[in-house]
């Protein structure tokens, strides 16, 4: 396996990328981020990216994450980007833009990848749950060590709207909750989520991850462990990495 890949995290607000150890599951280098264009179209997206690649002057694989569902290339859905990336091969099209072998995935599966491999998750059997809080809600779904992909769980309905609506963290802000406030919802959330899958062990990862120590404590006590993620907001960038050095 390669030691160094390249990842590249593509979110609803940030575009950010770093070459990745491999071996330790850790940034080689500080990672370099970009805005993410508005509207965020795929040639708006593609020439971001390009931009951070560029800016390790790197060369080789790259593994990139997509804010939605991505199967064989194509990405499906956008929920939280331009729809003109539904039906795309958008993995060609980076692959082209970039001139550099290029793999894609959503960005809660790859950040799923990291945790259970490098972080939280790792060595832990049975059902577990990683879920990214950010501008949505992401999910990644394992049962022992396989990744079920694009579970999209930040779409499931609560309170007669996708999920993600009342209990990401764009919504703490939004909605200018307290973290006492937002713990409400998220406590909700996890009860929709455990009824559904009964995981063993729920990681919280996304950008809010860095700030656990507020929220966690707030949340009841249920039958899954929950627990922070360890790789905080790098688990994108990691997990895009090791899904291009798999795909070889």
């Amino acid at each position: 396996m390669t030691a160094n890949v390249f990842g590249v995290d593509i979110g609803g607000s940030g575009i950010k990328g770093a070459p990745v150890d491999l071996r330790r599951g850790v940034l080689a280098e500080e990672r370099h981020k970009v805005l993410t264009p508005s509207p965020a179209s795929p040639e708006a997206v593609v020439a971001a990216v390009r931009e951070v690649v560029r800016h390790f002057e790197y060369r080789g694989p790259v593994g990139l994450t997509f804010p939605g569902v991505v199967v064989g290339g194509h990405t499906r859905t956008a929920a939280n980007v331009d729809k003109g990336w539904i039906g795309l091969d958008a993995e060609g099209l980076f692959r082209e833009a970039l001139d550099l072998p290029a793999t894609l995935l959503n960005d809660a599966d790859a950040a799923g990848l990291a945790e259970t491999t490098h972080g939280a998750g790792r060595d832990r059997d049975g059902v577990v749950l990683v879920l990214t809080f950010g501008t949505g809600i992401g999910s990644a779904l394992f049962v022992d060590g396989v990744l079920v992909p694009n579970t999209e769980l930040g779409h499931l309905e609560l309170r007669g709207k996708d999920a993600e609506r009342r209990a990401s963290s764009a919504a703490k802000e939004r909605h200018e909750l307290s973290w006492e406030q937002w713990a409400v919802r998220v406590d909700e959330y996890l009860d929709l989520v455990e009824g559904l899958f009964s995981p063993q062990l729920i990681v919280i990862g996304g950008g809010v991850s860095r700030k656990h120590e507020k929220f966690l404590p707030l949340l009841r006590k249920r039958e899954a462990e929950v627990v922070p993620a360890e790789l905080r907001n790098d688990a994108g960038i990691v997990g895009a990495a090791m899904a291009a050095a798999r795909a070889g």
